[in-house]
């Protein structure tokens, strides 16, 4: 891909199609690594948010004019899901996918950062995630933006640890770049 901007922007119901590819790509790489069962399941799981989940903000990543990322944001951990026992009254990403071919232009870190923004415009403190260590790549990169460790927001998937992160947004130096 030519060396351009990334351009990050809402997304519109004409990019459903382009986000569902691009989360497959994304995800697709886990095929290997989980169980066809429990890859089929974490699939179908992704494809359906793409249509129903309560985000309060969908956003997407262009290169090129390209969709190549897409992001998920939500108000609270009992919209993002549907789990009020965790207590998290702040916005969360999920379902942050970058396509392979899109890795390395910096992609992930801009739709982060755009979260972020939009979580502190709504007057949050905090902006949250959860991930497993699968998803070795992906905590080198919250950590290297100056997420934390939000030890007692963990949850448990079945026998997977799924591990929270927060972003402090008034020290996140994300946002003063």
């Amino acid at each position: 891909m030519p060396d351009k901007a990334v351009i990050i922007r809402q997304a519109e119901i004409a990019d459903r199609e382009a986000v569902r590819e691009v989360l497959l790509d994304a995800y697709g790489q886990y095929a290997k690594v989980l169980s066809e069962p429990y890859w089929n399941q974490y699939r179908d799981s992704i494809l359906e948010a793409v249509d129903s989940a309560p985000a309060k903000e969908r956003l997407v990543a262009t290169l090129n004019g390209e969709v190549v990322g897409s992001v998920f944001l939500f108000d609270s951990s009992e919209a993002a899901y549907g789990r009020t026992d965790l207590n998290i009254h702040s916005p969360i990403i999920r379902l942050l996918g970058v396509s392979q071919q899109a890795r390395g232009y910096g992609v992930a870190t801009e739709l982060i950062r755009v979260s972020a923004k939009l979580a502190q415009e709504w007057g949050a403190e905090t902006l949250h995630l959860h991930t497993s260590d699968m998803m070795d790549s992906a905590v080198k990169l919250y950590e290297r933006l100056g997420f934390e460790r939000a030890f007692e927001k963990d949850i448990m998937n079945g026998e997977t640890l799924v591990k929270s992160y927060r972003l402090p947004l008034k020290e996140a130096a994300l946002l003063k770049a």
